[in-house]
């Protein structure tokens, strides 16, 4: 059990990676606080299937770019678990795919609050509760290689959540330790919405490994970078593709 009398936040919590990320930290012993935004039906299925197998979870929906949605959240932690020991920042979308000559600015700042101002604002809240522990920041494979067709604010919002990765490991370092995971063609509903099967059948075709990556393979990666296995380990941003980008 590596997560053995810590609390986790899971951004994001109530579908695909997240809701991934939340069972697996609590079946290594963490009390595990999930947000969700519209996926109430996950998180709560996510809670009764931790609680179910003797771990301690609780679900609470919020806006991650309403500040006191976000203190709300902290605060439901900390009151009922006592600390913050992990925060995995999970929440974001690529909304829409638009090309930089049809996009407005209105899409542009929803792509950035959604995958950047949400980070900020959940990491700058859990710090001020945390003094050990462990960030692990979702950023993407767009955040290296600029993503697909209309992909160009998701990419660069990702590609921040990267830099946000380092610069922060650098400030609140020795005690607290940031990473990132910038995963590639997962199967998940993001996929499933905003990628042609095609284009999926042909990564699974082009890939080293011919296959689509699994929700169960970040979430051991994220356990991985949450707990003292990768004590040495701080500033990451670590591919999972499948090997289809190497970096």
């Amino acid at each position: 059990m590596k997560l053995t009398g810590k609390t986790a936040i899971v951004t994001g919590g109530g579908r695909d990676i997240g809701r991934a990320v939340a069972v697996k930290l609590a079946s290594e012993g963490a009390n595990v606080v999930i947000n969700y935004f519209s996926s109430s039906t996950g998180a709560d299925e996510a809670v009764a299937e931790i609680q179910a197998n003797g771990g301690n979870a609780l679900a609470m929906q919020g806006d991650l770019n309403n500040k006191a949605d976000v203190d709300a959240l902290v605060a439901a932690a900390v009151d009922t678990y006592g600390q913050i020991d992990v925060l995995v920042n999970n929440a974001g979308g690529l909304i829409a795919r638009k090309t930089i000559a049809e996009m407005s600015v209105e899409h542009w700042e929803a792509v950035m609050s959604l995958n950047l101002t949400s980070t900020f604002l959940m990491t700058q809240a859990c710090l001020a509760k945390m003094t050990t522990g462990a960030i692990v920041n979702l950023a993407s494979q767009a955040g290296r290689d600029g993503g697909g067709p209309g992909a160009v604010a998701y990419a660069t919002a990702k590609g921040a959540v990267m830099t946000m990765t380092r610069g922060l490991a650098k400030e609140v370092g020795p005690d607290i330790r940031v990473n990132a995971l910038c995963p590639g063609m997962i199967d998940t509903d993001f996929h499933n919405i905003h990628t042609p099967d095609a284009g999926r059948r042909g990564f699974e075709a082009n890939a080293p490994l011919k296959r689509q990556g699994h929700v169960s393979d970040a979430a051991n990666l994220v356990l991985f970078l949450a707990c003292a296995d990768s004590a040495f380990m701080t500033g990451t941003n670590i591919d999972l593709n499948g090997g289809m980008l190497f970096s």
